[in-house]
């Protein structure tokens, strides 16, 4: 392969990605590919993206989980300013690892990508005073098409980093907390997802 290297099913979960860059730096600064459609498909990950995000959240914000009921969407993820910790969940009928979660530390500093298959739940926590997140998709965001678990599903049981809290019966955020004392910080749909049937 070109200027990537791949670590595959992360976890032990089918399709998940940890995707590093070459980066070529020195006393001026750095260069690096973000995205090459012949790297990856070097690697066997032949994806075709269709759509470009960006999102900017400060400290404590949680987002998630969330997936596409009808219209899947492959994300490619990556951090260009900040830290967050980025999390998925299996959720494709029939998997043998169904319910189970991953997450990895993606930072500006570390610049790797975490590729999220279709099938999957993401959401992610900024651990940084502000984070801005990048992600590709191979598909078009369909806003009717939104679906969600809480984040702290007990029977998922994602181990989010510095979070402080316990579960009451719902994903409110009321009583959570950094290890710092920063207020966690969800949208009130966040807050209103169910958990995992």
């Amino acid at each position: 392969m070109g200027q990537i290297t791949v670590e595959k099913n992360l976890g032990g979960i089918e399709g998940l990605c940890l995707i590093t860059p070459a980066v070529h730096g020195d006393a001026r600064g750095y260069f690096m590919e973000t995205y090459s459609q012949r790297d990856m498909a070097e690697a066997g990950l032949d994806i075709p993206f269709v759509q470009d995000n960006q999102s900017m959240s400060v400290k404590g914000v949680l987002r998630g989980l969330h997936f596409q009921k009808q219209y899947p969407q492959t994300k490619l993820v990556r951090v260009i300013r900040g830290e967050v910790f980025d999390v998925a969940v299996d959720l494709r009928p029939g998997s043998a690892t169904y319910g189970k979660w991953y997450g990895v530390v993606l930072t500006q500093e570390n610049k790797k990508q975490f590729l999220i298959p279709r099938g999957f739940a993401h959401g992610f926590l900024v651990l940084s005073d502000t984070a801005e997140f990048c992600y590709k998709c191979d598909d078009f965001y369909h806003p009717n098409d939104e679906g969600g678990l809480a984040w702290n599903d007990p029977a998922i049981g994602i181990a989010w980093p510095q979070v402080r809290g316990a579960y009451s019966g719902s994903a409110s955020a009321q009583g959570y907390c950094l290890a710092d004392g920063t207020p966690l910080n969800l949208s009130d749909k966040d807050q209103k997802w169910p958990v995992m049937e």
